[in-house]
């Protein structure tokens, strides 16, 4: 059986979900009753995200290959960051990785292909709104990504940094969450939206009526893994 090796802790909330993704995906592709081999390294996402602020972005990277180099060190033949923020960095941490890592990003663009999406609306935190590292991959499918306004990113990085990674979810940041969304079809014109952090799907994660799909990252992201290493 080959070992899956996770980067986590970015954040914990979220890491905790992977597994339980993780768990479910192997189950509906190996109903034999055995369970998959999996390494979870669970690294200080307050570290890594000071890093991300000061521009260090030469220093994350090489925190994060070292991190990997653990679980490559572990058995692990595969693995991911299970979390969007890391992946400013991902294309010079793939590059420099002792394993595969299958890029949420990559898996989310094909995820949105599939469904014929071509305008989508992102959140996520701060660092990702704001990044390249989206608009680079969805812009070679030719899909146009759609940014919250400056307000709007501001509540979203802050209830995303200050509540949902604490493992806080409330109702209200939930129907502010959503009135954004109304905005962003109505305004814009979004055809889909992307929960470009995966602490998104604690609180967002079942939203199934606001008429428009929801790309789920850390979903996609797992059975995008799943497809690679159980088969």
């Amino acid at each position: 059986m080959k070992t899956l090796g996770v980067i986590g802790g970015i954040g914990p909330e979220s890491t905790i979900e992977y597994y339980r993704l993780l768990i479910r995906a192997y189950r509906a592709r190996v109903p034999d009753g055995s369970q998959p081999a999996i390494l979870i390294n669970s690294i200080d996402m307050k570290h890594m995200l000071g890093l991300i602020e000061a521009n260090e972005f030469a220093r994350v990277t090489e925190y994060l290959v070292g991190e990997i180099q653990k679980l490559a060190s572990g058995g692990a033949h595969c693995g991911l960051l299970a979390a969007n923020t890391p992946h400013v960095v991902f294309d010079e941490v793939s590059r420099n990785s002792p394993i595969p890592l299958v890029s949420i990003v990559e898996a989310t663009c094909n995820a949105a292909r599939t469904l014929g999406l071509r305008r989508l609306g992102l959140f996520g935190t701060g660092f990702t709104m704001r990044g390249q590292f989206y608009p680079s991959v969805f812009s070679r499918a030719e899909i146009t990504l759609v940014i919250p306004s400056l307000d709007e990113q501001a509540y979203i990085h802050d209830k995303y940094m200050n509540e949902l990674v604490r493992g806080i979810i409330s109702p209200v940041t939930r129907q502010r969450l959503l009135a954004m969304v109304d905005r962003l079809k109505e305004e814009d014109r979004i055809d889909g939206l992307i929960l470009g952090g995966t602490e998104l799907t604690l609180i967002l994660g079942d939203v199934t009526d606001c008429g428009i799909p929801v790309l789920d990252t850390a979903k996609i992201h797992v059975q995008s893994v799943a497809a690679r290493l159980w088969v």
